[in-house]
């Protein structure tokens, strides 16, 4: 009986453990501007690797903050055993608004789950409502003034200065190239001790496609000697720009706030207590201190005149691929692979343009990145694939393929070549379609026709009638508008620049697709990145400007070009810069959101 209890407590505990684990949230569904409050992560077992949402449009006062609790229950003899973790964060509402929070993911019990994303009305107080808060507050103050002898007076702000509590953004490179790739790092230096800090407004960066290297990373300290002083130093975030214009630009200003630990004086009241008025005696307080960095300037040099096929890149690179396979039947797909690897604007590449065949029906490529985001910048590998579908059978050579990039620190274009490849295509099965190789064929497969050497004569009754003649007429028609729709078909596929117009819209309303699922997502980052993509990569294709020269001043010049009408020019800079201002600017994220969606569909639309 005893083997058989303890099998079964086994048991018992084992089924336990194999319940589903949740994750839960207890957040406040409406709270006031100017108000803390506490959004609290609850998993029903051991938690590991949680990774918290991003808390657009609050500030971050603490967390996240761990807990555990295991509790051991016997009910009618039977005994159960339950686990929570939880993690908490204490939040400042900023400013108005509806927000919504993506969900946090860990890992419990060897599977990975996510919490569900939730929404905080921020409203504003009434003048009614403030004030009474304010009296309040004043109130409570005045007692414990009256009751509390060793009542705390705030400490001023201005007993700190700019020397013992001071933020930074320092740069890898002042004086980079076009495209080049340049690290910015934000750091506090502080002599006294600090509890948290928030940050109040994220720099514009315009000119600049900007990469975060800090998500879900620990914040870096250590100790750095400036003048003679020993500092502090957190590293709170980092950066990799990479210059879309040439000439002047700067890095704009990170505003914060943190929260500095100093002594507090004792109010003097007259009376025995103020003998007690000594360092040793007083308390420690929290105060907010607003800190910013200085405008960090930054000249761009242009790029030495680039050789024919340059891809954009710029960074260092080495490069692969080829076919999957060399021997294939007709009518069987095949692919083509180009990989770029190495460290750069890997994500600013222009898609290769290979020679294949002409008897090959080619599919766009399918992009495909595996980039990482770490201390050093961004790296990692691009790899464009082509689906080929060989129509006719025989020999075939894909000419090599050349890969140029400019590498910064030579300052000289370096070319890679991926070596041609053969391909061996056999007989296969029989496809509806033809290939141009099967028109040629045209010519050996009509015999000698032989000549009739006696002809009857046709009676007059038996000529043919309407219909045989609207028959013709038919075949005639037919025939000519086959033949006027086969010339302007070859002339659309020689014309390699409007094809890529055709193409232009398509590709943005895929990737403004993609765009479409991250609107309630809360990833915010990854929707700014689809929505810029998609409007730089219509303007690309429409306008033929390489991405390595997409910039402001080139499409304002393109377009003054192509004569396209004033107010539609105005609308198009217009989208771009709020993009732009938007990618990197705090806000109200899903209204925000929507209305930078709705002007970038506006906008490629009318480019169509």
């Amino acid at each position: 009986m005893r083997k058989l209890a303890i099998i079964g407590l086994i048991g018992l505990m084992s089924i336990l453990r194999l319940q589903a684990q949740e994750m839960s949230v207890q957040a406040p569904k409406q709270v006031y501007e100017g108000d803390n409050f506490t959004v609290t992560f609850i998993i029903n077992d051991q938690a590991s690797d949680f990774k918290g949402p991003n808390f657009k449009g609050f500030s971050l006062r603490s967390g996240p903050n761990r807990g555990s609790q295991q509790s051991i229950s016997i009910i009618n003899g039977q005994m159960s055993n339950s686990t929570q973790t939880t993690y908490s964060y204490r939040l400042l509402a900023d400013v108005e608004g509806t927000f919504t929070v993506g969900p946090a993911t860990c890992t419990a019990n060897g599977k990975k789950i996510s919490s569900n994303s939730f929404t905080i009305k921020v409203e504003k107080l009434s003048q009614a409502q403030l004030k009474q808060r304010q009296q309040q507050q004043q109130a409570q103050q005045q007692r414990r003034q009256a009751y509390d002898p060793w009542a705390q007076q705030p400490q001023p702000a201005s007993k700190i200065d700019d020397k013992t509590l001071f933020a930074r953004a320092s740069v890898n490179k002042t004086n980079p190239y076009l495209g080049e790739q340049i690290i910015v790092t934000y750091k506090i230096y502080t002599r006294v001790s600090i509890s948290q800090f928030g940050i109040d407004k994220l720099p514009g960066n315009k000119g600049f496609w900007a990469e975060d290297l800090t998500t879900g990373k620990q914040i870096k300290q250590y100790n750095e000697t400036i003048g003679g002083q020993q500092y502090q130093v957190a590293e709170i975030r980092k950066g990799a720009l990479f210059a879309q214009e040439g000439g002047k630009l700067s890095i704009e200003p990170l505003d914060l706030t943190v929260k500095a630990i100093v002594q507090s004086q004792r109010r003097r009241t007259g009376s025995i207590w103020d003998l007690f008025d000594d360092p040793f005696f007083n308390m420690a307080q929290a105060v907010d201190y607003p800190l910013h960095t200085k405008t960090v300037p930054i000249n761009v040099k242009p790029l030495p005149a680039s050789p024919d096929n340059f891809s954009g890149g710029v960074g260092s690179f080495s490069v692969d691929g080829g076919l999957n396979l060399n021997k294939v039947k007709s009518n069987e797909a095949v692919s083509y692979r180009i990989t770029v690897k190495g460290r750069g604007n890997l994500m600013l590449l222009t898609p290769p343009t290979p020679e294949f065949p002409s008897s090959f029906e080619v599919y766009d490529p399918q992009i495909d990145d595996n980039i990482t985001r770490g201390d050093n910048g961004v790296s990692g590998s691009r790899t464009f694939e082509w689906v080929l579908i060989p129509r006719s059978q025989g020999k075939f050579t894909i000419p090599a393929y050349k890969f140029i990039y400019f590498d910064p620190t030579t300052a000289q274009y370096v070319t890679l070549t991926i070596p041609a490849q053969t391909i061996d295509v056999a007989k296969g099965k029989a496809s509806a379609s033809s290939s141009k190789d099967d028109v040629t064929l045209l010519n050996h497969d009509i015999n000698y026709i032989h000549p009739i050497t006696h002809l009857d004569t046709v009676k007059e009754e038996e000529h043919a009638g309407l219909p045989f003649y609207l028959a013709i007429l038919l075949v005639g028609i037919s025939t000519a508008a086959a033949i006027l729709w086969t010339n302007k078909h070859q002339a659309d596929a020689l014309d390699m620049a409007g094809m890529r117009k055709k193409r232009a819209t398509r590709m943005a309303r895929r990737r403004l697709k993609k765009a479409t699922a991250l609107l309630g997502s809360g990833d915010t980052n990854t929707f700014y990145e689809e929505i810029y993509r998609a409007i730089w990569g219509c303007l690309s294709d429409k306008y033929s400007i390489p991405l390595s020269q997409l910039n402001r001043d080139n499409v304002s010049a393109c377009l003054i070009e192509k004569q396209v009408p004033a107010e539609q020019q105005e609308s198009i800079m217009n989208v771009l810069q709020d993009v732009d201002f938007a990618r990197f600017a705090p806000g109200n994220p899903e209204s925000q959101k929507k209305s930078i969606y709705d002007e970038a569909l506006e906008m490629i639309v009318g480019l169509e």
